[in-house]
């Protein structure tokens, strides 16, 4: 967990809420101020030479920043309002890559978790953008609040690191419970369907799918975008019947064989003392069943 991300987001996210709830009030230049950009830059050319004619550096400096702040000021405040979306989502991609990796992640795992990130902020961006961005949308205030709720609860990944680490076996833990097993062998890859499911592509879905069925609201990319969502979230479902299976033959496999099936994301050194060997070989995930029992070397 890292609090900087964090505190990042308590910061940035209510302001983000202001501007996406008044949008519709927010100032943005028209014709006349279209106008008045090129007369800026007509202004900008003619102090320009004439600074080098008679006045001096600091003048020019003074009126070069004037007309610059007059350009910025006919932008509208939508754009704006984009632009700190795109800032905000990339300062969290490189602001983690510029924080201390600490004793928990490796340098390997940590370029693993930004380039999830990159595609994870893409995502989360796209969502933000498109559906905001459709009138029918805008007009709709318990839609747009619903919207940037799924939003927020979306950036809450970015904290987190487990979706690039294994959970370590304690001896605390019984071995014997399954789930524990499970979790403590695939942690970093369940997590990641987890995120999917029900962080990210999941309400990404579900809200998507209301904007069609319930509000009748139909464009290119709002389909194309469900049609990704659903194929993102049968492919993780997918993926967890596969890690299911998979664990459940290793399982049966070991237990039909007799041997000790110890949870694999725990370091075993070859130095151990027969004592710590002994230790571990107590912690037997499951055992042989009475057909096929083998006798232990340590009785």
């Amino acid at each position: 967990f890292s609090p900087a991300i964090f505190l990042y987001l308590i910061c940035i996210v209510p302001s983000l809420w202001l501007l996406e709830i008044h949008h519709g009030t927010q100032y943005c230049a028209n014709e006349p101020g279209a106008v008045q950009v090129n007369v800026s830059n007509q202004d900008f050319n003619q102090s320009r030479e004439s600074s080098h004619g008679s006045e001096g550096t600091d003048h020019h400096i003074i009126q070069t920043a004037k007309i610059f702040v007059n350009q910025l000021s006919t932008i509208c405040e939508t754009v704006w309002t984009l632009a700190l979306h795109q800032t905000f989502l990339l300062l969290l991609v490189v602001g983690r890559w510029l924080l201390p990796i600490g004793v928990e992640i490796t340098r390997d795992q940590l370029s693993q978790l930004l380039l999830m990130f990159v595609g994870t902020a893409a995502d989360i961006l796209e969502f933000a953008s498109e559906t905001l961005d459709i009138e029918d949308v805008r007009k709709n205030y318990a839609l747009i609040n619903a919207i940037l709720a799924v939003w927020t609860w979306s950036m809450l990944q970015f904290p987190l690191d487990l979706a690039v680490q294994h959970i370590g076996c304690k001896p605390s833990t019984s071995a014997r419970r399954i789930p524990s097993l499970l979790l403590c062998r695939y942690s970093a890859e369940l997590w990641n369907i987890g995120v999917s499911l029900f962080i990210q592509d999941g309400p990404f879905f579900i809200v998507r799918s209301i904007l069609m069925g319930h509000f009748r609201i139909f464009n290119q990319m709002l389909v194309f975008f469900t049609a990704k969502n659903i194929l993102v979230v049968t492919l993780q479902l997918y993926r967890l019947a596969v890690i299911t299976l998979d664990f459940r033959a290793t399982v049966l496999q070991k237990s039909r064989k007799g041997e000790v099936c110890c949870c694999p994301c725990e370091p075993y050194e070859a130095h151990a003392t027969g004592h710590q060997e002994n230790e571990m070989k107590e912690f037997v995930a499951f055992p042989p069943k009475e057909e096929s029992q083998a006798p232990s070397e340590d009785h």
